[in-house]
């Protein structure tokens, strides 16, 4: 016992593994990526600089305390006797709960945090941590009436935090009965008999899909909130927490490939707020994965993004998996977001979105090549999918070609106000918004007339589907010869594979313009029998290329391959 008084061994433990961990990560022991790094940095930093907020200690060992004195309920020590039978969080997952339930406001001594996000490859316990922190909700956390929810796309996603906590509560009787526990098929529940009496009236049950409104969440926990493909369920229940006090939105998930979904959203928000360009004192935090440039076949990478190697997943496991990949490609993107936390978009996506963000400069504008020669593609479309104009330059850098792609995409009225992340798009100016539920093309072809007074385009290439009466008219308003081509192996293989090699090479240049990098990792090249030719294909009907394919077609013909020979520029009529 210390000076403190409250103070147990166990809690002198946790606060002095949380402190060796923040140091291993901050002095680079501990290998770690840049979100980590920044992560554990805001929490020194706002140790240095208590104010408004201060760390609680009791409070933050009192969460882990009652963690750790729930069971393992899958693998082998589930099926252990004595101590080794309960749950024993690592300091990384110490410092993430001490973090969540220890900063408090220093003068209403309420949570700082009330949303968190925690972003983890699989088998590194997140399902435990998801189902630990649930129930401290439930039962422990002083909240009259709680309701907690673990809310999926899927029963079977919602059930991965509800089932391990159910079963937590059925071999803890002790805990039960302290909190009058009772188990339901589909929810738990504390009754009124009970000493612990906030935890009157309080339930906990799974949420699939989208709930209606009339709940009063204290907790809501979201798993893989990387398959959700819109805010309705997040939504719903931050809305539905406006009575509670210090109610906690738990986010948790792996990596995913859909860059326009909430949940690249919430981590690009908290990305910012890590690095310091945005403030949001109410959104903690944190992203195991590998660093750009990382080669992600080594086990430093794996070490660097599984908090929990050699302990909850195997490093025999690990190693095999990255094998598989590296002989497989069609298994790279699937190894790379399960296990590094790489966002690749499609599953089996024809980029690597890191090369294309790579090459985004913001600072470029079409206007800086006023007069110079451009072809421009044309993927059209009338009411689901976007439509793209895009434009290509050719300039000589160094002897050599460098490409500088410029696009204007446009879609429904309709289609933008059922999706949030179009109408962010929007907002910010990298998407045209037209009237009602088709198209408008007369403002696609309004915009072409004035990038041809800008610049010279002589031939505007576009697929039949959907574009051929604009480019009828293209073609008979101004001096731009319209040209069909064909999504054919032939005509894409070639420079699909010369565009991905000038990506990588630093000679594909962009303006950064999120609806395009959407589209671009959204294509998957579709292969011939034999392997040897591709082209541009969507994994999904909500995978959207229309961006991509305008901007293949403007390169297509621009471009000059380094090796001239063997490959034709002509193209395959349909």
């Amino acid at each position: 016992m210390t000076s403190d008084g409250w103070k147990l061994q166990e809690d002198i433990d946790t606060l002095a593994q949380i402190d060796t961990y923040c140091a291993a990560v901050q002095s680079g022991e501990k290998p770690a990526c840049k979100w980590e790094r920044l992560a554990v940095q805001r929490h020194l930093d706002d140790l240095a600089s208590q104010g408004e907020y201060v760390f609680d200690e009791q409070k933050a060992c009192r969460a882990v305390r009652f963690i750790q004195r729930l069971p393992h309920v899958k693998g082998h020590f589930a099926a252990a006797k004595g101590p080794a039978r309960f749950i024993y969080l690592e300091p990384w997952q110490k410092f993430i709960i001490a973090s969540i339930f220890g900063w408090i406001n220093s003068g209403t001594r309420l949570r700082k945090y009330r949303v968190a996000y925690i972003c983890v490859p699989r088998k590194n316990g997140k399902s435990i941590l998801a189902a630990g922190i649930a129930l401290y909700m439930l039962m422990a956390d002083g909240e009259y009436g709680a309701e907690v929810y673990c809310g999926a796309t899927t029963e079977k996603q919602a059930w991965e935090v509800f089932r391990p906590a159910r079963e937590m509560v059925r071999r803890t009787p002790g805990i039960a009965k302290r909190f009058g526990v009772s188990v339901h098929a589909k929810r738990l529940e504390c009754d009124t008999t009970t000493r612990a009496r906030t935890a009157d009236g309080s339930r906990f049950e799974p949420v699939i899909g989208k709930p209606g409104d009339g709940s009063s969440p204290s907790c809501a926990v979201l798993d893989e909130v990387h398959e959700h493909e819109n805010d309705d369920l997040y939504d719903t229940m931050l809305t539905g927490m406006g009575a509670r006090l210090q109610a906690l939105m738990l986010l948790i998930t792996t990596a995913g490939s859909n860059t326009a979904g909430p949940c690249y959203a919430q981590q690009k928000e908290l990305e910012a707020v890590l690095q310091g360009s945005i403030d949001n004192p109410e959104l903690f935090g944190i992203i195991y994965s590998i660093d750009t440039g990382d080669d992600w076949t080594t086990e430093q990478a794996l070490i660097k993004a599984n908090p929990n190697y050699g302990v909850s997943v195997g490093p025999d496991f690990l190693k095999a998996r990255v094998r598989d990949a590296i002989n497989s490609a069609r298994k790279q993107n699937i190894v790379k977001t399960k296990h590094f936390n790489i966002w690749v978009t499609a599953k089996e996506a024809w980029l690597n979105i890191e090369d294309w963000n790579k090459q985004a400069d913001p600072s470029l504008l079409p206007g800086d090549f006023e007069s110079e020669d451009a072809t421009l593609g044309l993927d059209l479309s009338t009411t689901d999918d976007l439509t793209a104009a895009v434009k290509c330059f050719r300039r000589e850098i160094k002897g050599e070609d460098h490409y500088y792609i410029f696009g204007r995409y446009y879609c429904t009225e309709e289609k933008i106000n059922e999706n949030p992340h179009y109408q962010q798009w929007v907002y910010d100016g990298h998407l045209n918004q037209t009237d009602g539920a088709r198209i408008d093309y007369g403002l696609v072809e309004e915009h072409i007339d004035q990038d041809a007074g800008s610049f010279v385009i002589n031939e505007c290439y576009y697929d039949r589907h959907g574009a051929e009466h604009l480019a009828q008219n293209i073609q008979a308003d101004s001096e731009i010869e319209a040209i069909e081509v064909a999504q054919t192996y032939g005509n894409f293989s070639a420079p699909m594979r010369d565009f991905e090699g000038l990506l990588k090479a630093g000679r594909i240049h962009h303006d950064g313009n999120p609806c395009l990098a959407w589209m671009m990792g959204n294509v998957v090249a579709k292969t011939t029998l034999d392997g040897k030719m591709t082209r541009p294909v969507k994994e999904n009907r909500a995978s959207k290329i229309d961006g991509a394919v305008a901007a293949l077609m403007a390169f297509l013909k621009l471009y000059s391959p380094d090796d001239d020979g063997e490959d034709s520029q002509d193209f395959v009529e349909y």
